[in-house]
């Protein structure tokens, strides 16, 4: 059983607005380091073995900036399916499952994440995959820094071996809770965030779509059975795709999982230096700082400005006097300036801009 890592890239990223966009969304931006985050999610499987070529799941506007950009750090996709229109998650995913083979392990992978120790994830990864071989349904539950309120929460269960803690149970998926519920949580010991990063047989997803979402599945079963593939560019039919219902992973089957008669479903913890980089705050707690707290790039000048990210990539200077916990974005074609705890709004200011109001 072959691992076939599978990277979505199907995200707008809004509340990253004015970096990204609908051209170029934030997965293929330089936002933690000099490489894209979907860069650095195909350089993360580099060192594990038995590993194919990834299967890239993207918009087909951005079919250049997938291919340009693994070319750039040495990668070769086996394939990359062109949507059409976005239809969430777990399509993407049944795609994926549809045009890999039924004996592959699929290890899904955001391609917008920040994962800083690498190492750390790869042996995580090889935990997954001894358990999505045996049938498993494998999330990957992140081990909480503190009480955050832009997560779901996993309910941790019982170790699966008596041995190690290494895989648990799961025992159920929590929705985003309000910040009283999150800091029992974390208090509790008994919750991990949700990282949307997933682990199983292609044939263990395609039997639990059927069970769960059988609509997703006939409508991704004729979209690839109609398809078209050129290469190393496989396109969806695009009348039968754009039938197909709009749902997540999560919602669509992880969720239900735990409660059914299928696979049974387990949780890896992470401890890794995850970020999904959900709004400009979480790329300031991502970047280094400096001894003011402050995340700076480009020609930036500072004067009693403290706990601040200021990213200049415009064409002229960027100043700020006597300001704490703001959030300054300077491109060619338009500016943000926020106060960092509302920084989870920019994603309103982003859709008036993208449609012109004012």
């Amino acid at each position: 059983m072959a691992l076939q890592p599978v990277v979505l890239c199907g995200g707008a990223g809004t509340r990253l607005w004015p970096l990204s966009t609908q051209a170029r969304p934030k997965q293929f931006i330089p936002l933690v380091g000099r490489r894209t985050l979907y860069q650095q999610t195909l350089l993360r499987l580099r060192g594990l073995r038995g590993v194919n070529a990834p299967i890239i799941v993207c918009n087909r506007r951005h079919r250049a900036l997938a291919l340009d950009q693994a070319r750039d750090v040495g990668v070769r996709p086996c394939l990359v399916a062109l949507e059409p229109m976005g239809r969430n998650t777990a399509p993407a995913l049944t795609l994926a499952a549809l045009l890999s083979d039924p004996d592959d392990s699929l290890l899904v992978m955001p391609a917008d994440h920040v994962i800083k120790d690498t190492k750390a994830f790869q042996r995580a990864v090889k935990v997954g995959a001894s358990l999505a071989a045996s049938g498993h349904l494998v999330t990957f539950g992140i081990v909480p820094t503190g009480p955050n309120t832009g997560y779901g929460y996993i309910l941790k269960g019982k170790p699966l071996s008596k041995d190690t803690d290494d895989a648990l149970n799961l025992s159920s998926f929590v929705e985003k809770p309000d910040l009283p519920t999150a800091e029992s949580y974390v208090n509790s010991g008994k919750y991990l965030w949700n990282s949307g990063i997933f682990f199983m047989a292609s044939s263990t997803w395609l039997a639990e779509i059927q069970r769960h979402r059988p609509d997703i599945l006939a409508a991704c079963r004729q979209a690839v059975d109609n398809g078209r593939r050129r290469a190393a560019l496989f396109r969806p039919h695009e009348p039968a795709f754009s039938a197909c219902p709009s749902d997540s992973i999560d919602y669509a089957v992880m969720e239900k999982a735990p409660k059914c008669n299928g696979a049974p479903c387990a949780v890896v913890p992470l401890d890794v230096g995850w970020s999904d980089l959900g709004s400009w705050q979480a790329v300031w707690e991502a970047r280094d700082k400096d001894t003011n707290g402050n995340a700076v790039e480009g020609d930036v000048v500072l004067e009693g400005v403290k706990d601040s990210l200021v990213l200049n990539r415009g064409g002229g200077r960027v100043a700020l006097v006597g300001l704490e916990g703001v959030v300054v974005i300077e491109t060619e074609e338009s500016s943000l300036v926020a106060g960092m705890e509302r920084a989870q709004e920019v994603r309103k200011v982003a859709e008036r801009a993208r449609k012109g109001r004012k």
